[in-house]
């Protein structure tokens, strides 16, 4: 699908949008095949450099696809490494439980302060209740 630089879609910057227009590459193409949408929640990423040497980070969701994550960062993430990420779920599985989004992907884009990673496995899991992890202790 072509660009059509009248639609907002695709005159917003790589806050909004993933695609290779806003990321200054020059291509006006949005090869995404899945939508976005807007979601603001914690994230942890771990940057793995070799199987010694990891960097680890926290940051917020910007917008979030079945194909891929923008999310905010302490600093640039190398492009092409492998990463693993941990959402704070919004929704509560059978409105009790906490999720945690759980995926590995690669860095596709970065900038000093936010990077795109494309998912390539992911899964949900359950998060402990704090309140009850405490009155267990």
């Amino acid at each position: 699908m072509l660009a059509d630089p009248n639609n907002m879609h695709y005159r917003n910057n790589m806050e909004e949008s993933t695609s290779e227009a806003s990321a200054g590459l020059g291509h006006n193409i949005d090869r995404r095949v899945t939508g976005r949408f807007p979601l603001r929640e914690d994230v942890r990423y771990t940057v793995v450099h070799s199987r010694a040497l990891k960097t680890v980070g926290m940051g917020k969701t910007l917008n979030f696809g079945s194909g891929g994550l923008l999310f905010t960062t302490e600093h640039r993430l190398p492009v092409g490494h492998a990463v693993e990420l941990s959402v704070t779920w919004p929704a509560l599985l059978g409105g009790k439980c906490p999720l945690q989004f759980v995926a590995t992907g690669r860095v596709i884009r970065s900038e000093s302060n936010r990077a795109a990673v494309k998912i390539e496995r992911y899964e949900f899991r359950t998060r402990g209740n704090a309140a009850a992890t405490a009155s267990r202790q």
